[in-house]
């Protein structure tokens, strides 16, 4: 699908450039929390780039970020009134990922993977934009507690992993048996504003 390119190519291009974080035209921020059996993991990154090319054909626009590297995203049909996009103008990029993990004591639900992808546009008479979102929530079975190195193994829908746990209050709570529901959540929205300067 096109938004997805689009998510994985914004996602690439800010996370594959970490000074693009540092410049004064982009910020990031990462907030985690925690409760017993709970945990959350929050982290933003907003940027701004330069519009340098447009492929109108193939909805293709190629950015250039506040560090000169450049990158294309692909404008899916979420991106309202992409004709009004020029040469020239300033596009704020926010990517958002989340992760939660919570435990389900005595288990007994089924291991299941569910992915959903969900798309907005801006409203009409603003300026041009939209937003992708992904989500994807796993629940697995805790087959394995292992007190030695902190770490609990997980059965989900498709394989198995292994999940280590620093916060040994955390850990006391896992027993063989128990279930983990972990979201994952990655969002990016594109917007257009006008460039410094202009009208």
């Amino acid at each position: 699908m096109k938004s997805s390119v689009g998510i994985l190519l914004v996602t690439a291009a800010i996370s594959a450039s970490p000074a693009l974080a540092q410049k004064p035209s982009a910020s990031a921020g990462v907030v985690a929390a925690s409760a017993p059996g709970q945990g959350a993991v929050v982290s933003v990154v907003t940027a701004s780039a330069t519009v340098e090319a447009i492929d109108k054909e193939s909805r293709v626009v190629t950015l250039k970020g506040p560090q000169g590297n450049v990158f294309s995203v692909v404008a899916g049909p979420e991106i309202r009134r992409f004709d009004e996009i020029k040469v020239g103008d300033e596009v704020v990029v926010r990517h958002t990922e989340a992760f939660t993990l919570e435990l389900k004591k005595g288990g007994g639900g089924i291991r299941e993977r569910v992915d959903t992808e969900a798309a907005a546009r801006a409203a009409p008479g603003v300026q041009p934009g939209g937003a992708v979102a992904r989500r994807v929530i796993v629940v697995a079975d805790v087959i394995a507690v292992n007190a030695r190195t902190q770490t609990i193994t997980l059965r989900g829908p498709k394989r198995i992993v292994d999940l280590h746990v620093r916060n040994p209050e955390q850990f006391k709570l896992a027993k063989v048996g128990d279930q983990v529901e972990a979201t994952f959540t990655d969002a990016v929205a594109i917007s257009l504003e006008p460039a410094m300067g202009k009208k």
